[in-house]
């Protein structure tokens, strides 16, 4: 019987995303700045005034889970950092940062770096 080669989320190594510009904010907090593209977003800004720029300011766990990031820790590695850090106030630990992980990486503001070869995974 074929064993199947199961990838473990908390393998993978994030690092931000090049195409956002992030900065850290007077609080200490980090700001990633999204533009808003495309036809319909277009049509928004014109019409009711939309901004054509977002900035998500991360809160204190998602600031210090960010500054983590470095596409050399994997996922399991910044939970420790966590645990270290926060204690239980960061429980529960890595069902809560799998789920941010997964927030950013849908939203494109981070990457998966390959461990062993430092290609991307899931480019975006």
């Amino acid at each position: 019987m074929a064993r199947k080669n199961k990838e473990n989320y908390l393998d993978y190594i994030p690092r931000p995303n090049r195409l956002f510009q992030t900065s850290e904010n007077p609080a200490g907090r980090i700001v990633i700045r999204t533009e808003h593209r495309g036809f319909y977003n277009f049509l928004a800004q014109k019409i009711f005034g939309k901004p054509r720029f977002s900035d998500i300011e991360l809160d204190d766990f998602g600031t210090f889970v960010w500054k983590q990031m470095d596409g050399e820790k994997s996922i399991f590695e910044i939970g420790r950092a966590v645990k270290e850090a926060y204690g239980e106030k960061a429980e529960p630990l890595y069902e809560r940062l799998s789920r941010f992980m997964k927030i950013l990486h849908e939203q494109h503001y981070i990457v998966y770096e390959n461990k062993l070869s430092g290609e991307r995974r899931e480019a975006h």
